[in-house]
């Protein structure tokens, strides 16, 4: 593909000023993301402030130290909004900002790190596409530049995706730092939560009894109005296409969702409505309870669509997409000064997972502090190892059917926009282990996106004040 007419005029201006970019001007071609080797590439954000607006250019494998760079600058920039970047897009007919302050008019710092770089792919005005540059011409192209030490590398992180016999020492050292809490024995009362929820407390240990029945189940539910209420609204939801109406939580558990179902949202809900959702949250991201329900039924409609004999258990795969997330509120609960930098980190740095921003401020991430809540509230183990290991498409241990099922279906939610972060590869050991194809899973996917609306309607019933 041809440079954009508007980059082909730049690079001609600063030839004209500069006969010896020729050569370099020559050589600038646009390449897709396979024709540009991660390691040299660099990304632009776009921040603001009430002293106006900045173009940040640093490496793509490197995420913003936001509060770094407003230190250094003595400024309080946060992202600009998605509707202003989008703005600024529609205007300039792009699909992507350009890592070029010339075509953006907005001033421009630079990462010290990229000066390690001999030839640079910068973002061109089309999606996935980049521009090759020699050093050279990229410092000319950049100007007269602030150049200042504001990204953080990836693999410094150190984010840990494998070994959970760390989480709660790294859960210890992150309370002690951050927080006036006393660390007690139960991390539950470490982190000053409320108690579980009686029907949570009720139906876990319902899930234990092997003479549990649908009246039990049901007695359970009837006893907190509002678990009941939602319950019904669920099975009610056209999503169900249930045969006439739903009277009770016994018709909804009967006629339409199932024992096991019913056991798991009701589990799910109890314990969702223990925290409240932060109403602090990253710009431009999936609200929390759209993306649990969005998780949840696509979890539990990909397990169906695995052979019976292979299948993991629908309702604990339905579980654990209701519950994934759920470090998102302890994090919001227990670090609220740092979970409002985490909103902003997220969105300066959207080309990476969360996680990345997680580990740097905290030195923990929420699926860590997540999974061992949940295994200290002793929930199924299914449920703690799906949640802990959500992010490694790799993990082989005990359960990590639901941590595979969970990365894929993150994967494939987030290749629609639903989510809190880029799509990630799915490699071919994961549709192994789930027993799945890549063709099987994206007709899951496309029914249930035609339910759009009912997911919403869902999500808005779950979202209400507890």
């Amino acid at each position: 593909m041809s440079v954009p007419s508007a980059v082909v005029q730049i690079l001609q201006d600063h030839t004209a000023k500069q006969d010896s970019l020729a050569e370099d001007v020559e050589r600038v071609v646009e390449v897709s993301a396979n024709g540009a080797p991660k390691d040299s590439r660099v990304r632009a954000v776009l921040l603001t402030d009430d002293r106006g607006r900045l173009q940040v250019v640093l490496p793509e494998k490197a995420i913003l130290d936001l509060d770094a760079l407003n230190q250094k600058l003595g400024r309080k920039l946060r992202a600009l909004e998605k509707a202003e970047v989008d703005a600024v897009k529609q205007q300039a007919h792009w699909q992507e900002i350009p890592a070029l302050p010339e075509l953006t008019g907005f001033p421009v710092v630079l990462d010290q790190r990229l000066k390690g770089l001999e030839e640079i792919f910068v973002p061109s005005t089309t999606s996935g596409r980049y521009l090759s540059m020699s050093r050279r011409l990229f410092e000319a192209v950049m100007g007269q530049t602030e150049v200042l030490e504001i990204g953080v590398s990836l693999p410094d992180l150190l984010v840990n995706h494998d070994n959970s016999h760390h989480d709660l020492d790294q859960i210890h050292a992150a309370i002690k730092s951050f927080t006036g809490l006393r660390i007690c024995q139960r991390l539950e009362d470490t982190l000053e939560l409320p108690p579980l929820p009686e029907t949570a407390q009720r139906i876990i240990k319902l899930r234990v009894d092997p003479n549990a029945g649908i009246s039990e189940l049901a007695d359970i539910v009837e006893t907190d109005p509002s678990l009941a209420a939602q319950v019904v609204s669920w099975a009610s939801s056209s999503f169900y296409a249930a045969p006439g109406k739903v009277r009770s939580v016994h018709d909804a558990i009967v006629r339409v969702l199932g024992f096991d179902l019913v056991m798991n949202l009701a589990m799910g809900l109890a314990l969702g409505r223990t925290l409240d959702v932060p109403e602090e949250s990253p710009d431009g991201f999936t609200p929390y309870w759209e993306q649990s329900v969005w998780t949840a039924t696509l979890c539990g409609a990909l397990a169906t669509a695995i052979p019976k004999e292979k299948r993991p258990e629908f309702g604990l795969a339905y579980l654990t997409g209701l519950l994934h997330n759920f470090g998102y509120l302890v994090l919001a609960h227990v670090f609220p000064p740092h979970f409002s930098l985490i909103c902003r980190y997220a969105e300066v740095n959207q080309h990476v997972d969360v996680e990345n921003c997680e580990q740097h401020l905290l030195g923990v991430t929420r699926e860590q502090i997540g999974s061992q809540l949940m295994y200290s509230w002793n929930m199924p183990d299914e449920v703690v190892t799906g949640i802990r290991f959500q992010k490694n498409p790799y993990y082989s241990g005990e359960n990590s059917q639901y941590s595979a099922l969970l990365y894929v279906t993150t994967q494939l939610l987030r290749s629609r926009g639903i989510g809190d972060g880029p799509a990630q590869p799915i490699p071919q050991s994961a549709w192994e282990l789930l027993h799945l194809s890549p063709e099987g899973a994206e007709e899951v996917m496309q029914e249930l996106l035609g339910l759009s609306e009912e997911m919403k309607i869902l999500a808005t019933s779950l979202s209400q004040p507890r």
